[in-house]
């Protein structure tokens, strides 16, 4: 079990419970110029652009997490004497060119990543090239019998495959292998192919309005005439993107997002939408964002690991018995939980709990870099305006669940690379990106090892607004057990790909669960407008105090490592441009 681990958790859930941590009396053990509190990409990104200010400033990072990276978690496994390497969490760099400031792209590149060396290191054709498509699987519980459908036409967000080479078949062809009743199929067939506008009789104001407050399953059940079998054909595709199902997605993010019902309506892109769309995704490390971590962990300690290149980052091993070394100027310190950050004339202190044991740690500034709700509770002393922003950002839960396997000749057989399924607990399941960079090698043959990516979401359908569902869901998140999932995942694989050989016990050489609690930063709810607040709750929950600024993705509301990057670098300049 990774992501948030058992032990990971404990002080920041007894400090939710009500426990106080009093910090009077315990003298500090650390004197330095910074702390950061979270050593994932925004706490590292922190640091990094503090040293460029400051570079003879002493910093100390703090962790919860028995690694550094927070979200961006690196995978390992070996079956046999091969290592298959992939990512835990956040996944990629999702649209560079269009989406990253001038502020991301400068830091990435200092790190010396070369964002055009994507193009020849991720393998677009491979896939294509053996004529895999994707597809979608039916859960008989749901559907009546269990059944895989290849050739889905849909494309996704941020796709890797270039559009011209999906293997899709026409949208007929593939619903007319659906297991649904004869009126779902003609219903679905009319929802993807027709360019009729179904809100016609409105003003397109008034149709944009619809859009946003009706959830994408309304849409399609009221306009497109959809039942409930037909309607949950699509329920779980949009757990991966959203954290969701499409009852609480509103239909004009559907329609951002490519799900047909739309053709006719000739309705508007957001240009950040719309790079999300055509931007292929493919800027994508082996282990995901982990990289960019293990890039700024080497640039902020050296000697932690050999190397300089974004191509030997992938294998490069790290001494961890260097992360906090006496004396060196960035020392990061993990399996450290910050309970108490508390504004003193000249400093701050910062009290977390290491080994069971409360230390303080001294600093003249501190960056909190970690989980938003936490933050009212650690630093109680602010106003009681900014704790109720900072606890509006209700995360979600999500798993992201990497199983190996001795080789992928089923998929290959079946002739699919990605699978959705919609109505299972694994909503998206998929062979790993096929990423070659440094020394390590992605398969190719479907005779190697292969990683594949597994996605469950405790979505909770009709369970109220978004943060009431990712409330449940979290709890049921961590009502579950490793074994749990690992029943699971042997039998959604076995329905899905048994009829093309796949063997649960000859074939799964191992299984690393992510499990995220607190996974994607909050967004707004789709269907309240992103919670129409103004000004923006997250302004007020970012607000400088005192020694103290806040960074994370939390800070803007949004789940990318570019957004992480942005906060800290506002948080240091926050700090430094006083």
């Amino acid at each position: 079990m990774r992501g948030s681990h058992p032990g990971s958790f404990d002080a920041a859930h007894a400090l939710r419970d009500g426990q106080i941590f009093e910090i009077d009396g315990v003298e500090p053990g650390d004197e330095v110029d910074l702390v950061v509190v979270g050593a994932g990409i925004s706490g590292l990104a922190a640091a990094w652009f503090y040293r460029q200010r400051e570079p003879d400033a002493t910093i100390l990072l703090l962790d919860n997490h028995d690694d550094f990276g927070g979200h961006a978690k690196r995978n390992e496994l070996w079956v046999g004497d091969r290592l298959l390497i992939g990512y835990g969490g956040s996944e990629a760099m999702q649209s560079p060119e269009g989406l990253y400031s001038d502020v991301a792209k400068g830091l990435i590149a200092a790190l010396g990543v070369d964002l055009a060396r994507f193009h020849s290191a991720f393998d677009r054709e491979l896939y294509p090239g053996l004529g895999l498509s994707r597809g979608v699987f039916f859960m008989r519980e749901a559907f009546g019998r269990d059944a895989l459908v290849t050739g889905d036409p849909m494309r996704m967000v941020a796709d890797d495959i270039p559009i011209e080479r999906m293997n899709e078949r026409p949208p007929a062809a593939f619903i007319a292998d659906f297991p649904v009743s004869d009126a779902a199929k003609e219903a679905l067939v009319d929802l993807y192919t027709s360019t009729r506008d179904p809100l016609e009789h409105l003003s397109q104001d008034e149709a944009l309005s619809l859009l946003a407050t009706t959830s994408y399953r309304d849409y399609v059940q009221r306009y497109w005439g959809l039942d409930d079998e037909a309607a949950d054909t699509f329920q779980g595709r949009s757990h991966d993107f959203f954290a969701m199902g499409i009852d609480r997605v509103s239909a004009y993010a559907a329609y951002e997002t490519g799900y047909p019902g739309f053709a006719g309506m000739g309705l508007p892109v957001d240009p950040a939408v719309a790079a999300e769309m055509d931007e292929p995704y493919i800027y994508h490390f082996p282990d995901g964002n982990a990289s960019l971590a293990r890039l700024m962990v080497r640039s902020l300690i050296p000697g932690v690991a050999p190397g300089s290149t974004m191509e030997d980052i992938v294998t490069a091993p790290f001494d961890y018995g260097r992360l906090d070394v006496a004396g060196s100027p960035t020392r990061l310190r993990l399996e450290s939980t910050a309970v108490r950050v508390r504004n003193r004339d000249g400093g701050v202190d910062v009290g977390y709990v290491k080994d069971g044991e409360l230390r303080v740690a001294r600093a003249a500034r501190c960056v909190l870099a970690g989980y938003h709700m936490m933050i009212p509770a650690i630093v109680p002393e602010l106003p009681a305006s900014q704790r109720q922003a900072l606890w509006k950002n209700t995360k979600a839960p999500l798993v992201y669940a990497k199983v190996a396997v001795r080789d992928w000749h089923p998929w290959v057989r079946l002739g699919v690379h990605e699978i959705t399924n919609p109505m299972g607990t694994f909503s998206r399941v998929k062979l790993d990106y096929p990423v070659s960079l440094g020394d390590y090698l992605c398969p190719r043959s479907p005779g190697e090892p292969m990683m594949l990516h597994l996605v469950h979401v405790p979505a909770q359908p009709n369970g109220g607004t978004a943060r009431q569902r990712f409330r449940a869901g979290r709890q049921q998140l961590f009502d579950m057990t490793f074994a749990d999932f690992e029943a699971r995942i042997r039998d959604e694989l076995t329905r899905m790909l048994g009829p093309g050989g796949f063997d649960a016990e000859r074939d799964i050489a191992g299984i690393i669960v992510n499990r995220w609690g607190h996974g994607y930063s909050y967004g707004g709810d789709p269907l309240l407008g992103a919670d129409a607040e103004e000004p923006p709750p997250f302004l007020a929950a970012r607000a400088r105090a005192g020694n103290v600024t806040f960074a994370n993705s939390d800070a803007g509301w949004t789940p990318f490592a570019h957004a992480a990057i942005d906060q800290a670098h506002r948080a240091v300049g926050e700090l430094l441009d006083r």
